[in-house]
């Protein structure tokens, strides 16, 4: 029996099936709309680094062929083949996406969804409705990633700009068709009476396009499902789509522009300048340092700076629009999303957890939120002022997305899936309520300040940790120590032990380094510390 997944859910591969050749069948419609269906293989960076990676309809495989586009059948609008065990080693996702090819909006869909067949039988299926979106024509509705091990996750997320700014989420580019060239009119023909039995003109009669082949159907032990009773069917109209580029650049970095060539001899180079404000007639203008752009004239415009434009305006565009485009919020279909570093984004749609965050820490919210205190009862106030483990919290739930700041401390987002980790209650913005937490002591003899214990976060989900600026993540070894004044976290597995470099002798001359008592860790290779650049 198929499993029902919600926006947000996720779930391994081999809990679903066993079998890695897999069918995809995505089935989406409306009134009056038409949809490019696509996949789309990213890197580890979430970027289309290879273009080859872009199955669509002009593009219906990969060149392993690990990917395939198959069209539509068995009720599918299109559907895909999959094989995991042949996709390459830099590919690290696999997003389905539908776009609408025209006018309109997803919020006028009806009834689709994404499924997954293995062996003839559907496996798991995530179903949505119009009223699940708003203004978006583009939507990834599903993702295979790769996390140890392949999963499927259900994402249900879209953009408002369509085909181009899900291009530019995935790092691609929409390449802009060349202007055509003027036509030049032609002279009107003279009195001339007709010709002889001739061949035709080479434009009349020509051959008709070849039509399109037909997509072979898939083998019986690959498993796509079954067709429903044959039906008359619209034939798919094929689109016109803008001319896709990916980027292009090396592993190694940017490839600089080439140098303009150089003018013929004996010809200026650059057309004569006019001399600078207060600059004598004739004097050359003196060359700006290695890598710096001279500056202009006064009064005149930075070269490649377009006329009318002032100079404190991204190159990118004049206007509003482009001056806050670098700052525009950041959607990549996942439930924690950091906006920079010092903002998180956290969408309550997916999931379905509430989120426990610090009091006062909401900056902005959009959609239908709630939030209430969060108490953690007597006995929990009696262990936090006991300890100093105590957080003032509340509960965010609803249906929308909340953004979390607080004081400009730098976010990160740490994903736990069954493991632990162990922060001071200081270092925690938010985390969602599936995870457990409780008050952990540290063994030794004592901190100055009676800072003896932390927070333990264990289970399955997230916890956000606020640094003062960037931290450094280290190994533990037999001889890590770090300060306990600057140290953030550290795994739940490690053994911290107080360590004193206190003695009596040194104690007895004036002054001394400062650097007293400090953390010891132990433990087995894997476990690590996190120490940002700053003492409490």
């Amino acid at each position: 029996m198929a499993r029902e997944f919600q926006r947000g859910h996720k779930a391994k591969i081999s809990d679903l099936t066993p079998g890695t050749d897999l069918y995809v069948g995505v089935q989406i419609s409306g009134p009056g709309l038409t949809f490019d269906i696509s996949c789309f293989g990213l890197d580890a960076n979430e970027q289309l680094s290879d273009d080859r990676y872009f199955i669509f309809f002009n593009q219906p495989k990969s060149p392993e062929e690990s990917i395939q586009l198959l069209g539509a059948q068995a009720g599918d609008t299109e559907s895909f083949r999959v094989t995991l065990d042949r996709i390459p080693a830099n590919i690290h996702k696999l997003s389905f996406t539908a776009t609408i090819d025209g006018a309109g909006q997803m919020s006028q869909v009806g009834p689709g969804y994404i499924r997954i067949v293995a062996g003839g039988e559907e496996v798991v299926r995530y179903a949505f409705t119009g009223s699940e979106f708003t203004t978006e024509r583009a939507v990834m509705l599903g993702d295979f990633y790769l996390k140890d091990v392949w999963r499927f996750a259900a994402v249900g997320q879209g953009f408002d700009g369509g085909l181009d700014a899900l291009l530019k989420n995935f790092g691609g580019e929409v390449a802009e068709d060349a202007p055509a060239a003027p036509q030049q009119q032609a002279a009107a023909p003279s009195f001339a009476p007709p010709p002889q039995a001739t061949a035709p003109a080479p434009s009349f009669g020509a051959p008709a396009a070849p039509q399109a082949p037909q997509v072979p159907q898939p083998a019986p032990s690959f498993g796509a499902p079954a067709a429903p009773a044959p039906a008359p069917t619209p034939q798919q109209q094929m689109h016109a789509a803008p001319t896709i580029a990916a980027p292009m650049a090396p592993m190694g970095g940017i490839v600089p522009p080439p140098a303009p060539a150089p003018a013929p001899y004996g010809q200026p180079g650059q057309p004569p300048q006019q001399p600078q404000f207060g600059q004598v007639p004739g004097q050359p203008v003196p060359a700006a340092p290695y890598g710096q752009q001279a500056p202009a004239p006064y009064g005149q415009q930075p070269p490649g700076m377009p006329q009318g434009v002032p100079q404190g305006v991204p190159q990118a565009g004049a206007g509003l629009q482009a001056a806050l485009q670098p700052y525009k919020e950041t959607a990549t279909g996942q439930r924690w999303t950091p906006q920079n570093q010092q903002l998180m984004r956290v969408d309550l749609t997916m999931g379905g957890t509430p989120v426990l965050a610090r009091q006062g820490s909401m900056v902005m919210y959009q959609g239908k939120v709630d939030f209430s205190y969060k108490g953690a009862g007597f006995a929990g106030r009696i262990v936090g002022n006991a300890t100093g483990q105590e957080m003032q919290l509340m509960r965010c739930t609803g249906r929308g997305q909340v953004f979390l700041a607080e004081d400009g401390s730098h976010l990160h987002a740490i994903e736990l899936q069954g493991d632990g980790i162990c922060v001071s209650a200081e270092s925690v913005l938010a985390f969602d309520e599936s995870l457990q937490h409780e008050v952990r002591r540290i063994e030794g003899h004592g901190i100055p300040g009676g800072a003896l214990f932390t927070m333990q976060f264990q289970g399955t989900g997230t916890v956000i940790v606020k640094t003062h600026g960037v931290p450094v993540v280290l190994p533990v070894t037999p001889t890590t120590f770090a300060d306990c004044n600057a140290v953030v976290a550290w795994s739940s597995a490690s053994q911290v032990i107080i360590s004193s470099q206190v003695r009596l002798r040194r104690n007895a001359y004036p002054g001394h380094s400062g650097e007293t008592v400090n953390l010891q860790f132990r433990g087995a290779p894997g476990n690590f510390i996190v120490v940002q650049p700053y003492e409490v």
